[in-house]
């Protein structure tokens, strides 16, 4: 896989804080899953505001395919193209009064035409299982429709790259269940996501590679390697998912990352 996306050397923090990021590296490749997991506090949304071109690094950098990302405005509005973040907060990025209206906001930016747009909006809508929020009032929609309708919004843009912020957060299992068919659609699509997520179960069953952030860097990896990796979790301030400590337990030979592939290894070992 080429890689779309990568950290070189990145140090970035806030005004009166020490660094939140020291030298971080990380590199993600076309079409992967990839969960961004860590304590509260230690960086996972800073590194995304800086992947994502929202806040500049005070060293390092950030590049593309193309080469290193031009911080000018000009620069960033490039960027924007290709790599797009979502909040955890829906209500941080839906300001429209209806979803057709906010899902087209990006696209109208770019100054593409209506048939275009439409084409966007509606593609977007159906690949978040959204299709039929189309015409509704934006404050009437549930969390976790404000949240597959602030994912559109970003989809329609067509990037490279999808950067989401706890983007299961608050929902309910239902809403949990539509949001992993939303994405699934969107990586079979084509679309590279990273997944910001304090769910170690979630990343374990979703994503092909993990990124550990911890002590103002990252730990990149394969996540049933990274995930089984107890010094990592443990300093991470994290839990092994529940598969990983029971194959451990057990001394299965291998890594399941759910319940069917749990009880497939059990069944060979009798």
């Amino acid at each position: 896989m080429n890689t779309v996306l990568q950290a070189r050397g990145l140090v970035a923090g806030y005004p009166g804080r020490e660094k939140v990021l020291d030298g971080v590296e990380l590199s993600i490749k076309a079409g992967s899953r990839m969960a961004l997991l860590g304590a509260n506090g230690f960086g996972k949304t800073t590194l995304m505001s800086v992947l994502s071109g929202s806040l500049k690094p005070t060293a390092g950098e950030v590049l593309r395919e193309d080469g290193p990302v031009d911080w000018s405005r000009k620069g960033l509005r490039q960027h924007r193209r290709a790599v797009q973040m979502v909040l955890q907060d829906p209500d941080a990025q839906l300001f429209s009064a209806d979803v057709i209206q906010d899902v087209s906001f990006g696209p109208l930016n770019l100054g593409l035409g209506v048939d275009e747009v439409r084409h966007r909006v509606d593609e977007a809508l159906e690949l978040l299982g959204a299709s039929h929020l189309a015409e509704r009032a934006t404050h009437h929609l549930s969390y976790g429709e404000r949240k597959r309708v602030a994912t559109a919004g970003a989809v329609a843009m067509r990037p490279q790259v999808l950067l989401l912020d706890e983007p299961t957060a608050g929902l309910d299992p239902l809403g949990v269940r539509q949001m992993r068919a939303a994405l699934d659609r969107l990586t079979d699509h084509g679309t590279t996501i990273v997944m910001a997520t304090h769910d170690v179960a979630l990343a374990l069953d979703w994503a092909d590679e993990a990124a550990v952030v911890c002590d103002h860097r990252v730990t990149q990896g394969p996540v049933t390697e990274l995930l089984a990796n107890r010094d990592i979790i443990e300093r991470a301030h994290l839990e092994m998912p529940w598969a990983l400590e029971l194959a451990l337990e057990l001394d299965l030979d291998g890594r399941p990352k759910n319940l069917p592939q749990v009880l497939e290894l059990l069944r060979a070992e009798d």
